[in-house]
């Protein structure tokens, strides 16, 4: 606790894993955010504890809880690579005797997005490093990194299948070996679902919006799959112009699901959170005893954790060492409260008296973007 009133636990060492997990089970309105949290490994974490200073809790399985998730977004990731490059290299060979545009499409997008599994994988690797006196805030944001190659992949898919199907559209062609490209398309859808289904369960678990996007993508993938089902049955019809006017659908959807991958990473970049998180937080505060009121509430994602940073109202006649027990019970009831919120800085301010203001040294430095006050009991 400083003279300021500041209290501050880096929670990324805290040992609060299985409080979460029984607080979240009292609470599912949480399940929106995937407020789930995973059984934690043993051995070396006594060592860890010797090595890290704890504030008022243990530190090993905070630890292992965050080494736990890297770990899962990992193996997701290279499970979701070896299922879809599979998928793609079976569609690739039909294509090749096929001849099939729509099936081209695809099989495009189904390589791009097990390419995915490339940046993501690195950057759960990254996230797992400690923060330096560089990057002092540790290398979660390597995620977001990655959302922007997934983007760009997706981006490329799209105008690659969009290419192939205009020019299929303007120059027609035979499709041959219908069959096999129908039993391509379910194969395809398969592939998809198994991995949408996957990616998500794991992404949203570990608070991954990376991965969440990812498996939705892959979702989306799955149906494009059914339209090139769609395209054989048009063909077997004798309609010529069903290959390439599915394939036209395909770059579509392509489109629809890069329009909303940009959207999320963009909303991370932009340090973007759910409002319900801020809510949850001030109400938090304001239910913490000795707390009179809420200033700024600041709340980040990096990778798939959160950080808070936050202003409390306190007595003015309390002492430091009282308005420094307030911010910690402050603090340790966030952690509680909010899943995925590892760090939490608490400030607390003397109630002002008319008139007076405890910042006015420094209110011209401070900008008044982003802050949150007027929040009170009573």
């Amino acid at each position: 606790m400083r003279e300021d009133g500041h209290s501050h636990q880096d929670h990324s060492h805290q040992d609060h894993s299985h409080e979460h997990d029984h607080h979240e089970h009292e609470h599912p309105e949480h399940e929106h955010h995937e407020h789930e949290h995973h059984e934690h490994d043993g051995g070396w974490r006594d060592r860890l504890r010797q090595r890290v200073r704890a504030h008022s809790h243990d530190t090993g399985d905070k630890i292992d809880s965050a080494l736990e998730t890297s770990r899962d977004g990992i193996r997701a990731v290279w499970v979701s690579l070896a299922i879809l490059g599979a998928t793609a290299v079976a569609q690739a060979a039909v294509v090749v005797v096929s001849g099939s545009v729509a099936l081209l499409g695809d099989t495009l997008h189904n390589l791009a997005d097990a390419l995915t599994a490339v940046p993501l994988g690195v950057a759960f690797v990254l996230g797992r490093r400690l923060a330096t006196r560089r990057y002092t805030y540790g290398f979660g944001r390597a995620e977001d990194l990655a959302g922007i190659a997934i983007v760009a992949l997706i981006a490329v898919s799209a105008v690659v299948a969009g290419y192939e199907a205009i020019r299929r559209l303007l120059h027609p062609a035979e499709v041959s070996h219908l069959i096999a490209v129908a039993v391509a398309a379910v194969v395809g859808f398969a592939g998809n679902e198994f991995v949408a289904q996957y990616r998500i369960r794991v992404g949203r678990r570990i608070g991954s919006a990376a991965l969440v996007a990812d498996g939705l993508h892959a979702r989306t993938d799955g149906f494009t799959s059914l339209g090139v089902l769609a395209s054989a049955g048009g063909l077997a019809l004798g309609w010529r112009w069903a290959d390439p006017v599915v394939g036209l659908m395909i770059t579509a959807a392509i489109v629809v699901v890069l329009a909303g991958a940009a959207r999320e990473v963009y909303r991370r970049l932009m340090d973007a959170v759910d409002p319900a998180l801020v809510d949850a937080v001030e109400k938090t505060l304001l239910e913490t005893a000795g707390v009179r009121g809420v200033g700024a509430v600041h709340l980040r994602w990096i990778g798939h954790q959160l950080r808070a940073e936050c202003e409390i109202v306190v007595a003015p006649e309390l002492t430091i060492v009282q308005a420094h027990g307030i911010a910690v019970e402050a603090e340790h009831r966030l952690i509680h409260a909010v899943a995925r919120l590892t760090v939490a800085f608490v400030h607390a301010d003397p109630a002002p008296h008319p008139g007076s203001d405890h910042h006015e040294t420094v209110a011209h430095h401070r900008s008044p973007t982003g802050a949150r006050y007027g929040r009170e009991h009573g």
